[in-house]
Formats: structure tokens, sequence, C-alpha cells
């Protein structure tokens, strides 16, 4: 293909981060697609935003918008694909994802089928569309040098989210290209017969076995924290990757929180004041 200068691909700052150590906080979007919509969010201090195809029902079309909303804002776009077929993930990252979650991983070689996914030959089974697609931002520049910076910067989440995905976390995190684990709780519990059932014994040994083996394999293990004391308890629990929220249930919090405020002023006193701030009691 034709060079006409280019650059080198943006980079992940998350994933060297989190390889060393560090930590990643972020929220999770499946309904607000607007074009401010990822400025908000960096705005508010996100360093990711993690967009549901498997859920939302949202289509590639919209997520490429979004994610070309996210450039130059220092902020990374992650999206969790329906399943771990070759076609969802692929087509995630040529449309300018830097990494991919896929749900319901339940064995290594679930894990290293979806690796190789999202790696360039030799590495991996990855198809090339350089300078033709949003990826690399339709520049130009040496193939060999995109192939190894794409594969350095993309990021690999295992959803793991079943008892059978537990049993087999360890080998699961050993996968190399494995960058997260993330812990699906509320499927988990359904899928350990426990729904919902959080404070149950069965259920923190699991979360804390997700944890050990990250430590042992030198991988981050992810959370969705729905709120404050979620995020406090799997940050002590040592979750370095949470997605704070979803955006439906901030907004509908925020704005639950708000109109019962209203609906309190509203019940001070029987007879509402004047627009003017006049006691409607007291006469002219």
């Amino acid at each position: 293909m034709e060079d006409f200068g280019g650059n080198t691909l943006r980079p992940n700052p998350l994933k060297p981060r989190l390889a060393a150590g560090g930590c990643a906080f972020g929220t999770m979007t499946f309904e607000f697609f607007t074009p401010g919509y990822p400025t908000i969010c960096r705005e508010a201090g996100a360093e990711f935003i993690l967009y549901d195809m498997e859920h939302s029902g949202v289509g590639f079309e919209t997520m490429k918008a979004q994610f070309a909303f996210c450039r130059g804002l220092d902020l990374v776009p992650l999206v969790r694909v329906p399943s771990g077929q070759y076609h969802y993930i692929a087509r995630a990252l040529d449309i300018g994802a830097m990494g991919v979650m896929v749900p319901m991983v339940e064995t290594a070689e679930q894990a290293k089928a979806i690796v190789d996914c999202t790696r360039y030959p030799p590495a991996g089974r990855r198809g090339a569309a350089f300078n033709v697609s949003a990826h690399d931002d339709y520049a130009g520049g040496p193939e060999t040098d995109k192939i190894a910076q794409a594969n350095a910067r993309t990021m690999v989440i295992a959803l793991v989210e079943t008892a059978k995905g537990i049993a087999n976390v360890d080998a699961i995190a050993a996968v190399d290209g494995v960058d997260v684990v993330w812990l699906g709780h509320y499927d988990l519990t359904n899928f350990m017969g426990i729904p919902g059932e959080f404070d149950n014994p069965k259920f923190h040994a699991a979360v804390g076995g997700l944890v050990e083996a990250c430590k042992k394999h030198g991988k981050t293990p992810g959370f969705l924290a729905g709120n404050e004391q979620w995020a406090r308890d799997f940050r002590a629990r040592g979750f370095r990757m949470i997605a704070y929220g979803v955006d439906v249930l901030l907004m509908q919090n925020a704005l639950a929180h708000g109109i019962k405020l209203l609906h309190g002023t509203a019940s001070d006193r029987s007879t509402p004041d004047r627009i003017d701030g006049t006691p409607a009691s007291k006469k002219s």
C-alpha cells in the first residue's frame, strides 16, 4: 500500500500502567451515544469508557462514531462485544476500539482464541486494513511498525461470569495476551445458583480466587462498581481497573435524588408561594 507519510498509532496509556501494577478508572455505557458524551466523561475524570454491545443493541456504526469522538481527549475507548467470534472482535478494533471485553470466557482455550483475533500474524490471525480504517487514523506509514504498535496497545479483557469460568480462572489468567480478568458479578451469582447473593461465602470465595489468579500471573482484576460502597470494597480487595457506574443508572439515580428533593419541598407547605415568592395566603 502506498505510504503517504503517516504517524504512529495513538498509544493506549492504560495498558502499560496496569501491567506495571497501576490503576485505571472509568465508566460503562449502554445508552448515551451523543457527540459530546466522551468529553463529558473525560471532564468528570474518566480514563476510559467501556461501551456495551452485548446487551444494548447498539451497532458498529454508532460505535465507530463514539470511538472517533474519543480522539484527542486522552480517553481510551473500550467495547464489550456480543461474543468471542472473530468478526465482532476484529471489526471493533478496526473501527477504533483500543481494547475488547469478551463475555462468558470459561476456558483457557477460549481466551487464547480471543487473543489470536486481536493480534496480527504471526502472533495471531487479525486481518490487515491499514490506511483505510479508523484504527490507524487513516494514516500511512510502514506496516511493520503499525503491526507492532497495534499488538502492543490492544487490550484483551476476559469477562469471567460463570461457575465454570471461575473454576478455570487460573488457566484463563495464565494466557499470554489477556490483560484484564473482569468479574461479571451478577451473572456469576446466577450461574452459581445464588442470584444476587453478594454476601454469600461462595461468591466471596470466587472473588478471592479471581484476584489471586490475577496476582499469580501478573494480570489486572477488573470490576463494574455500581455505587460508592462497591467501589471502596472492591478496590480494597485488589481490583485495579474499575468502571464506576453505568450511564443509565448514574443519570437515573441523580435525577431521582433531585426529584425526591423537590417533592420534599412541595410537601413543606400545603399552599405554594406565588412566582415572586410572596406567600399565597398574604392579601394584597
